[in-house]
């Protein structure tokens, strides 16, 4: 009893704060100075933290696999609160598709990003000694650098050479998607909750999971930032992913549902809820 009033309390507050309207208007604001502002972090931090250590266990468990993370998490929750509402398979496959098109923008990103980077970038291969009749040695302490045409990145950095070009940090990116996602999907509970939705404890447990890997993803970024900044890389991820957002929840889901966009989250479900309550009040 004690820790369902505490489950239900919890919950209650999570989608009080993450359903109000100046969180949702502000969210993208506050994650944009986070990337911003964050690698100043780094004259603060100890760089003997656990978080300076990228085998720490939670950058290998979550980050790594971070947008598998929020497909489960975030997909479970939006097909319970979908099909208990309507019990409807085709609304509930609707709204999952928003995760699908996400997880498609991501892979799409992720391969232009690769084919500009072996474009703009080249592979170098550090010498002990120069060549015979070579240039003379460079600066103290940085060896000469032979330049390999040919080379893709990760040709180049599976040979044990170096690479020079433009970067996106993708893990910024990443995160940055992510953390916006979880906020706008979840983000309907609220209003679902003071419409009298049912909520039992499974769609309460999985809106709290939601709630905490949101946490974890800003912190991990705040980490990203502070322990492992890389300016202006993690500025264009961090960009990056805020445009995909606004392209998709700012812009395309805002056409309304039809065979070639998906809605927003809550279309087809806070307005059943609300029909269901008038015609309990008349």
């Amino acid at each position: 009893m004690f820790l369902n009033t505490f489950l239900v309390v919890l919950t209650d507050l999570a989608a009080g704060l993450l359903g109000n309207g100046s969180f949702r208007r502000h969210f993208h604001l506050l994650l944009s100075c986070i990337v911003v502002f964050g690698p100043a972090l780094s004259l603060w931090v100890s760089q003997y933290s656990v978080f300076a250590k990228r085998t720490h266990f939670l950058y290998r468990i979550f980050l790594r696999s971070g947008w598998g993370w929020t497909c489960i998490f975030t997909g479970s929750f939006i097909f319970l609160l979908s099909f208990s509402v309507r019990r409807s398979l085709y609304l509930s496959l609707r709204h999952l598709s928003r995760l699908a098109v996400a997880g498609g923008l991501w892979l799409a990103f992720r391969r232009l990003l690769d084919i500009l980077e072996n474009a703009a970038g080249s592979c170098y291969e550090p010498l002990a000694t120069p060549p015979a009749g070579g240039a003379a040695p460079g600066p103290v302490g940085e060896p000469l650098l032979l330049l390999r045409e040919g080379q893709s990145k990760a040709g180049c950095l599976g040979a044990g050479m170096l690479w020079r070009g433009y970067e996106v940090s993708e893990e910024t990116f990443l995160l940055c998607l992510c953390c916006l996602l979880l906020a706008e999907e979840t983000a309907v509970f609220g209003p679902y909750l003071s419409l009298g939705g049912a909520s039992g404890a499974p769609l309460r447990i999985l809106f709290l999971l939601c709630v905490l890997l949101l946490a974890l993803w800003v912190f991990l970024l705040l980490c990203l930032l502070a322990y492992f900044p890389q300016f202006p890389k993690q500025l264009l991820g961090g960009a990056l992913g805020c445009l995909s957002w606004r392209g998709l929840y700012q812009g395309w889901y805002r056409l309304g549902p039809s065979w070639y966009c998906p809605g927003r989250p809550g279309i087809g479900l806070l307005t059943s809820k609300t029909r269901a309550k008038e015609v309990g009040m008349n």
